[in-house]
């Protein structure tokens, strides 16, 4: 729920706040254009300002909401809350308060009240028992000292709570757990009072880091992987296998469907796909390799993935792959894997449970594409090898399997999503 008259969203971000001035500022300005560019993605009639360490947006009344959630879709971002804007006095916060509580209490009373349909900030939709709940409280932040404000955030809070509860039906207060809470922060030049904080990814703004190769397979794995590097500002560079017979149109499908869902999050980033010829690999490995063949193509594939970072300027190789989720991916099979590259292999999923993954990939939006029927499971050999040693690995890689990637790699072509 917003306040009524709430034309502002206040966006508070997350661990750039832990950095020197200097760097601070440059991630808030990035951190800026992106929000800026997801606005206009998504036809947004809304303008961003940048303040040091509070980025805002203002729109209309019909936007605010859609600029809230964009806000809150965007690398970088903790929470974004709609706000009412009022002069940083108490007065005027009190009052504000006030209304919004008021506010508040007509809809529990009206249930064609605008406020009934708003989304609230765990994403459904208000019920008449929703609208306020039972208890609230009032929290409040006030930025400087006595000079800047004859008051403080305790003062804020003992009168804007009598004011509240003045204005609500059978109030009760709760300090530790309320249904509802009226939040004020106040700075030098104004202060904004909202009722809810929409939850962002956190992280760092996309950008402030080196870009990397993400291996996507369309899996639920590897786009929430990409997500996950994508978080702490790295832009991704997709890479998708074709495997021929091994494969198919379903097996493409899903893995561009969900990187589209990706750029999504990036829209002002090159999210285009890197299409590799794979399908003769595959059919040499399901010919000559036995037990190990899993292994020997997370070689290959890793050989492919170097090939294309170090032609994009990359730093880094990013999977899905976690500790002992398939028999490919055994601690001791990671290590003899990695060998194939001297670039770093990053696995941000390494020690999560599938069914954590799959929350996540449920969350950000992947889940539904990323369970499209396919036949990749063809690949893997009938008894897998889990406990390899390089010299198994070596012996069973067929010649000029290295090779075979860096041509791979070379006829690779762009897909644009």
């Amino acid at each position: 729920m917003r306040p009524p008259g709430a034309e502002t969203v206040l966006v508070r971000h997350a661990d750039i706040g832990v950095k020197s001035g200097k760097v601070q500022a440059e991630m808030e300005r990035r951190l800026r254009d992106n929000i800026e560019a997801i606005v206009r993605d998504r036809n947004i009639d809304a303008e961003v300002e940048r303040r040091w360490s509070r980025i805002l947006l203002h729109a209309d009344s019909e936007s605010v909401d859609a600029a809230t959630e964009a806000a809150a879709d965007t690398f970088g971002v903790r929470s974004a809350s709609p706000a009412v804007v009022v002069s940083p006095e108490k007065q005027a916060i009190v009052d504000a308060l006030a209304r919004t509580a008021r506010a508040y209490a007509d809809a529990e009373d009206n249930e064609d009240h605008p406020l009934r349909n708003k989304n609230n900030s765990n994403g459904n939709e208000n019920d008449a028992e929703s609208v306020l709940g039972d208890t609230f409280a009032v929290r409040a932040r006030r930025a400087g000292n006595a000079d800047a404000h004859p008051f403080t955030s305790e003062d804020l809070e003992r009168d804007g709570g009598a004011a509240v509860f003045e204005e609500l039906p059978d109030p009760e207060v709760d300090l530790t757990n309320p249904d509802t809470t009226f939040s004020v922060e106040c700075r030098k030049n104004e202060a904004f009072v909202y009722t809810e904080q929409r939850d962002g990814p956190g992280g760092l703004p996309l950008g402030s880091q080196a870009k990397v190769v993400a291996l996507v397979s369309g899996g639920i794995d590897s786009p929430v992987s990409a997500w996950e590097v994508m978080k702490r500002g790295a832009p991704i560079v997709p890479v998708y296998l074709e495997l021929g017979d091994y494969g198919g149109p379903d097996h493409e499908a899903r893995a561009m469907e969900t990187v589209r869902r990706l750029a999504e999050f990036a829209p002002n980033y090159d999210m285009r796909v890197r299409k590799v010829p794979a399908g003769d690999v595959m059919d040499l490995l399901g010919e000559e390799v036995g037990p190990a063949r899993m292994l020997v193509y997370r070689r290959f594939m890793y050989r492919v993935a170097e090939h294309i970072a170090r032609k994009e300027d990359a730093t880094g190789i990013v999977t899905g792959e976690a500790i002992g989720q398939k028999s490919s991916q055994t601690a001791r099979n990671l290590g003899v894997t990695s060998m194939a590259t001297e670039m770093p292999i990053l696995r941000p999923l390494l020690t999560m449970d599938k069914t954590d993954i799959t929350q996540r990939a449920r969350r950000i939006g992947t889940f539904r594409d990323s369970t499209i029927p396919a036949g990749c499971n063809r690949i893997a050999p009938d008894y897998p090898e889990t406990n390899a040693t390089a010299e198994i690995v070596d012996n069973a890689q067929p010649e000029g399997l290295y090779e075979r990637a860096k041509e791979a790699a070379d006829n690779a072509t762009i897909v644009d999503i």
